[in-house]
Parts: structure tokens; sequence; C-alpha cells
């Protein structure tokens, strides 16, 4: 004897109650949370304004390949100790010695930074940068 099963119209799943309790979820998800613009630092950014080069600067350049030249002579070994020990010899003689960055604009940051220890290092606290004016 085989049981046979009684034909019945195929199951279906009413969705409207589904989304009407989605929409009352979105709804109480939108209304019990707070927006808030969270920064991780406060930063000022830095004002640009057109100053005259100080006269008596000493130029630090930084090329993208992480070679360093101070006053147009290259440094030979492009490492802390050897761009400190060359600026400080650039600077004997100062009262107010001042560091003049030129760096090339593909030039790593690693690079400027430590073109910016060396200046510190040396006993040089005024650090400037050059930049290029957009035309």
């Amino acid at each position: 004897m085989r049981f046979r099963t009684p034909d019945h119209e195929p199951v279906e799943i009413n969705l409207i109650p589904l989304i009407d309790v989605l929409l009352v979820m979105l709804i109480f998800l939108a209304a019990t949370t707070t927006f808030m613009r969270q920064q991780a630092l406060t930063i000022s950014l830095p004002q640009a304004t057109a100053q005259a080069q100080p006269l008596a600067a000493i130029e630090l350049s930084i090329h993208e390949s992480g070679r360093f030249a101070v006053n147009a002579v290259l440094v030979n070994n492009p490492d802390l100790a050897s761009l400190t020990l060359a600026l400080q010899q650039a600077s004997e003689g100062q009262k107010e010695p001042t560091v003049l960055i030129r760096a090339a604009a593909t030039a790593a940051h690693q690079l400027v930074i430590t073109g910016m220890q060396a200046a510190r290092g040396a006993g040089i606290a005024r650090v400037y940068f050059a930049t290029q004016a957009n035309d």
C-alpha cells in the first residue's frame, strides 16, 4: 500500500509582514543612532604667505634618488650622521642659522624627515621649505 500525499497548493511565503518588520527596525535604528564626526587628531593646517627667502639660508637639496646636497655640495654618504656634520660645517659662524629645504616633488617623505632631523642635530632651529608657485 502506497501512501499518497494529498495534492496541496504550493507553499507561498508572505513577504509583506517581513518587509513591515524590517522597515520598523530601520526606522528605530535611524531614530536612535547618533551621527558624530570624530577625528583622530586635531590639527591646524599651515598658512602659506609670500615671504622673502632668508638671506643667509643654508640650502639643503634633496633629490628623488635619496642624494643630499648642502649649499650645492653633494654629501658623500646619504645618512643622518653625514648630513648633520655637513649642516654643522655650513652653519659655523652664523648667529641664527636657517635651512631652506628644496626637495624634489617625487622625493620620499622619509628623506625630508631625515633632512629635518639633521638640521635639528646640527642645532639649527629655523627650517623653511621651498615651493614652486602654480602658474
